[in-house]
């Protein structure tokens, strides 16, 4: 049986992320995804803000495209921010994730591909960890320090039958089309979003631009009640509606279609640690529930993480709470914000109210925009409560004193 100073369970973003800065950091490490290869679960969207390739010294072999623009189409109405610089890029998720691994190999970690977890056996001073592969069957490792980096199953950090928080659970599906040339350029400089009843209720569309002539195209939604809605259609309905009512192509092939559930924890009630085992990403919630934008934020806290794993090792700390309450300090406010206005604007909102929302936003430039959709500056929002206030008054006002309209 091999034994391991840290044993990081999933190779996504953020669990790919945590090894990395662990190897580099001299520590024994193994790394085990359960598909054989990264092209098997190419599952996200990848939008980010450009600060994130920097941040994470990301290279330029994870990028499918550059973005400087942000368009937002709801069922009556549409607003474009441009700007002359990249604002972000999309990434390309299975390049991401191998990168990750690779960069996990280079500085003396290992990385199992294949290798499904199993079970996990807690001892005094280690973890005992099972895993199954085709090839060798059951196989067993041990760690000082288990990192749950397996997603919304969570399947580390809690044991089977153990009682969970509530969760929302949110559906998304994603098209990667390959389409004409002038078809890939009409949409390749920004991001488009969707929202309202007829493109995406109880949720959001969008199309983000890859390399040359292919486009993603998906849809997700809340697994909840509408308020007004008693039915929606199926996912695949929504996003057939914008490849044949907006982007109209002249030809096009699907080459993937993939997709996945999330389970965000309800007012960030998730389990953070236990004893010698850690959770990172979308196992403790890191995607935004208002965006759904999760890489960044779970490759946050894999750098919060390996900070309190190193002191873990060193013999500096006996638990992780203090992890915890950097998380918190991190994420807590802005994502329950976001979880509030995410519930009441997909569940809530009727169209009217959808677009009455973005004509309010056509008062901000793209910098403001950027600040509100990825940086969760929500103070922005004040910005135009002033411009809707001065709007009634002005309305108020030329009715009642026959003034005439701009």
């Amino acid at each position: 049986m091999k034994n391991f100073d840290v044993v990081v369970v999933g190779a996504g973003p953020a669990g790919g992320h945590c090894a990395r800065l662990l190897a580099k950091a001299g520590r024994k490490v193994l790394l085990v995804e359960r598909y054989a290869n990264f092209s098997v679960n190419s599952f996200s969207s990848a939008g980010t803000p450009i600060e994130t390739l920097a941040k994470f010294d990301l290279p330029d072999e994870v990028i499918g495209s550059y973005w400087q623009g942000i368009k937002i189409v709801t069922t009556n109405l549409n607003e474009t921010w441009d700007s002359p610089k990249s604002l972000g890029a999309v990434l390309d998720f299975s390049k991401l994730r191998e990168f990750l691994a690779n960069e996990v190999k280079a500085n003396g970690g290992e990385v199992w591909l294949g290798y499904f977890y199993l079970r996990k056996v807690e001892e005094t001073e280690q973890t005992i960890l099972v895993f199954k592969s085709k090839k060798e069957g059951e196989i067993k490792v041990a760690a000082k320090v288990v990192v749950d980096a397996t997603g919304p199953s969570r399947a580390v950090i809690y044991n089977k039958g153990e009682a969970q928080p509530l969760f929302h659970s949110g559906t998304g599906i994603e098209y990667l089309l390959e389409v004409e040339p002038e078809d890939y350029e009409k949409h390749c400089d920004r991001l488009t979003f969707f929202l309202g009843h007829k493109w995406m209720p109880k949720g959001y569309s969008w199309i983000f631009p890859m390399e040359k002539y292919k486009l993603k195209v998906g849809a997700g939604l809340l697994n909840s009640q509408h308020q007004s809605i008693q039915k929606a259609e199926p996912i695949k309905y929504y996003i057939d509606l914008i490849i044949k009512d907006y982007i109209q192509p002249k030809n096009y092939k699907i080459i993937d279609i993939h997709g996945a559930t999330l389970k965000y924890s309800q007012g960030l009630q998730d389990k953070y640690y236990s004893n010698n085992i850690i959770a990172i990403g979308d196992a403790v919630s890191t995607v935004n529930f208002l965006g759904g934008e999760g890489i960044r934020h779970g490759m946050c806290s894999a750098e919060v993480a390996v900070k309190y794993i190193e002191q873990y090792l060193n013999g500096e700390a006996s638990d992780f709470k203090k992890y915890q309450k950097e998380m918190y300090k991190i994420f807590y406010k802005k994502w329950i914000i976001s979880e509030k206005l995410g519930l009441k604007k997909y569940l809530l909102d009727s169209d009217k109210i959808v677009d009455r929302s973005i004509t309010y936003l056509k008062f901000l430039n793209i910098n403001e925009i950027m600040d509100l959709l990825f940086n969760y500056k929500f103070e922005k929002f004040s910005k135009i409560f002033v411009v809707r206030l001065a709007i009634k008054s002005w309305e108020f006002l030329r009715k009642s004193f026959g003034l005439k309209s701009f």
